[in-house]
């Protein structure tokens, strides 16, 4: 616990440019700070911005409306900043609204520490196959202790079980009746064993009876905004059969609101735990069973200037804070950069 809020309290540290030994220097890297800080405390205009899926903001900020907490950030407005999004703002649109025409910059957002998961083994019997997957949670590279929520999605099929990873390492058994139709899918949300307010999570589709899945976002993309989101299509033809919100401590099958020959429309569930919400989406392209799924808030995300090859020509500085979406704790870190003085 400690070492996730140290490493996630707000700091900064210049890259790029070594050397910070004057007035001059000094008064970038504090115009610099005060320019993150505003971008993270400001809601922006109009204030709701990021709950319209074409609304172009005429002045940029990620705050949620209304907030009493400082830094707590709105779910709508962070999935709006990622380009897997159907409803995703373009870097131009936001460099405009940002108003600072000699400041570049770049935003990140992701959970506070990762969980990884890995397929160990399997185990074959004529009525059942058990699959036993590793699972990881570490911040850069130190273990961290978790309690784990595991769910396993396959056609007509959705089971949930908890765990405690005490070193930051788990092993999770997953048996599967042969006459399921794969490939499946194994989702499984982590949260701090000290702090239920500090989560992470990770997906890891697999074959099960069926032939090998293909890579994610290849049939469907997911676009949740405002307790809503579309699965568009992007293999044609494509049927869908089963859609599930799935959080810590919640789960809900959940029923097409609206439908085209492009696209399926779901609610997203308010769920009361502090928990992302992951969103899972199952069907059939052909003959091919399929699973997609995605996350709200969509994290991990990182949008903006590319400062790479920059360091002839800028002072580019990173400041990183602790930030809150729905409960839940994440670090966003935002660069910013300029002309060299």
């Amino acid at each position: 616990m400690v070492l996730l809020a140290l490493s996630a309290m707000a700091g900064t540290s210049k890259l790029l440019y070594p050397y910070v030994d004057n007035a001059a220097d000094e008064n970038v890297a504090e115009r610099y700070r005060e320019i993150s800080r505003y971008l993270l405390l400001n809601d922006g205009t109009p204030a709701d911005w990021g709950q319209g899926g074409q609304t172009i903001p005429a002045a940029f900020g990620l705050a949620r409306i209304g907030s009493e907490i400082p830094y707590e950030l709105d779910i709508n407005k962070v999935s709006r900043l990622s380009s897997a999004s159907l409803y995703a703002l373009n870097y131009a649109d936001i460099f405009t609204a940002f108003e600072m025409p000699d400041t570049a910059f770049r935003i990140e957002v992701k959970p506070l520490f990762t969980a990884n998961i890995n397929l160990s083994s399997t185990f074959e019997l004529a009525n059942e196959t058990t699959y036993q997957f590793e699972i990881l949670t570490e911040k850069h590279g130190i273990p961290v202790q978790v309690e784990l929520k595991c769910y396993v999605v396959a056609e007509n099929y959705l089971d949930s079980s908890l765990a405690l990873a005490s070193d930051g390492k788990i092993s999770v058994n997953v048996t599967l009746p042969n006459d399921i139709n794969g490939p499946a899918l194994l989702v499984a949300l982590a949260r701090s064993a000290y702090d239920v307010r500090i989560a992470s999570f990770s997906g890891y589709a697999f074959a099960h009876n069926a032939r090998e899945p293909s890579a994610r976002s290849t049939f469907l993309r997911l676009s949740p905004l405002n307790y809503s989101f579309t699965a568009s299509f992007l293999y044609s033809p494509a049927n869908l059969s089963s859609a599930y919100a799935l959080s810590f401590s919640h789960n809900s099958t959940l029923t097409q609101i609206a439908n085209s020959n492009e696209s399926a429309s779901y609610q997203i569930p308010r769920f009361k735990d502090a928990s992302p919400t992951l969103i899972v989406v199952t069907g059939w392209n052909a003959t091919a069973f399929f699973t997609e799924w995605t996350a709200y808030p969509l994290v991990p995300v990182q949008m903006g200037a590319d400062f790479a090859g920059s360091v002839a020509r800028s002072d580019v500085f990173a400041y990183t804070y602790m930030v809150t979406i729905n409960s839940v704790i994440y670090e966003s870190t935002v660069w910013l950069g300029g002309p060299r003085e």
